[in-house]
């Protein structure tokens, strides 16, 4: 099974963003819009991982946090908390109250992504992969290593990033718009004809000679990878 995220943001356009790139990942995604109705929900059914706003209409996500921490249910349920706090006092008052760690708005998409898999990897090792398999080449997430057909295959940090992006969702056609949000974040700017660039890179690194050209380009619509 995929791992269960909820997140709990009452901002609706951040909320599907989050959703978005989270299921790209593979994560099998919740979103709540209000901290009571967020109360209830996880009383159904508790997820793997929360994300959770700190200013909430209902019941604050501070206040929210607390009540987790005090059901057996969820007292161990990791909890990232999302603010526009950025004062040290504020982060220590998240923390103490129970969250796991603390995201300050605006933040990088893939930032956030890598701490998703940190915490999950550390809270339950058992529903997240550190590796990711697409045909014949392999991509390890912890030791960032790459191999294809037993050869070592040597990336940049940001092909790293493109091609962990491709493999988590094989098939799937992304946008140079969503690759430059799911890689370089939506807070940074890069021209989409970088996205090209990198893809060139990435490209002529894994299709080794004699073989089969994996990354695929749709025109007009983007790029995917093909197992």
């Amino acid at each position: 099974m995929n791992p269960r995220v909820t997140v709990v943001e009452d901002e609706e356009a951040l909320s599907v963003l989050l959703r978005y790139n989270l299921e790209a990942e593979g994560y099998e995604v919740d979103t709540v819009l209000r901290g009571d109705e967020a109360e209830i929900r996880l009383q159904e059914r508790v997820p793997d991982l929360l994300i959770l706003d700190w200013m909430l209409p209902g019941i604050s996500g501070i206040e929210l946090c607390r009540r987790l921490r005090a059901r057996p249910e969820t007292e161990r349920l990791p909890i990232i908390m999302l603010t526009a706090r950025g004062e040290e006092n504020e982060r220590v008052r998240g923390l103490a109250t129970g969250a796991d760690d603390y995201v300050v708005k605006p933040f990088s998409t893939p930032e956030l992504l890598a701490r998703v898999r940190a915490m999950l990897r550390r809270a339950s090792p058992e529903v997240i992969s550190s590796q990711l398999k697409v045909g014949d080449i392999e991509l390890d997430r912890e030791t960032h290593r790459v191999r294809r057909r037993a050869r070592d295959i040597k990336l940049g940090p940001t092909e790293f990033r493109l091609l962990e992006f491709l493999m988590s969702s094989p098939g799937r056609v992304y946008s140079r718009a969503q690759l430059l949000d799911g890689v370089w974040g939506h807070d940074v700017y890069v021209d989409e004809r970088t996205v090209d660039v990198h893809v060139g890179r990435l490209r002529k690194a894994v299709n080794l000679s004699g073989m089969r050209d994996i990354i695929r380009t749709v025109r007009g619509a983007g790029y995917s990878i093909e197992a």
